[in-house]
């Protein structure tokens, strides 16, 4: 059975991995991982975080199996790795304002009881409540939890087009809304990392 499994096109092993098959889920990640390694190394050249990102990518897989629609598997899979880059190094840009916002904070007494930070962060929440449910739940699927469009319009069964329409309204909201937007944002954001 498993040496038929090896010579399956991708398509028949995505049904079976569809009815959770663990033996073809296991061939598609040795036909793809080492593949998808390379790719993410070439453009991010770190080990470690290449890994995590390909690992991450097949997890997905295999627990979206049943809800996700793939109509060619290797062109999702570097879409994937691709995605979860960008977000990677999007996460790590920071001017040189925020390099110095981020010295600045103490090693010690920063809690979750701060006021400071509660104050930020219900400035944040209250606005992030302001917005449409649809649109909220997107946003936080995307900035909270980390999820790649892709991943967002396949969980809420809503086209890639739809889920991105729904990201810039929330961030246009959020900016009209409060004239700090973006320093309670990252302020927001560097506290909870500390955290």
């Amino acid at each position: 059975m498993e040496k038929d499994l090896l010579t399956m096109p991708d398509e028949e092993l995505q049904k079976l991995i569809f009815e959770g098959n663990d033996a073809a889920f296991s061939i598609i990640f040795n036909r793809y991982w080492k593949k998808l390694y390379s790719y993410a190394f070439k453009i991010y050249k770190n080990e470690a975080i290449c890994e995590d990102i390909v690992q991450e990518i097949f997890i997905s897989l295999w627990k979206n199996a049943s809800s996700t629609v793939i109509l060619n598997l290797e062109a999702y899979l570097f879409r994937a790795v691709k995605y979860k880059i960008a977000n990677q190094i999007r996460n790590l840009k920071f001017d040189q304002q925020h390099i110095e916002v981020l010295e600045s904070i103490p090693d010690t007494g920063l809690t979750i009881n701060d006021l400071e930070y509660i104050d930020l962060e219900k400035n944040i929440n209250d606005q992030i409540n302001k917005l449409t449910p649809k649109c909220r739940e997107v946003f936080l699927l995307s900035r909270m939890d980390h999820f790649t469009n892709a991943e967002i319009a396949a969980k809420l069964n809503l086209s890639i087009h739809t889920v991105e329409k729904h990201i810039s309204n929330a961030l246009k909201q959020l900016r009209l809304n409060n004239a700090s937007y973006n320093y309670l944002l990252f302020y927001w954001a560097a506290f909870f990392y500390v955290n």
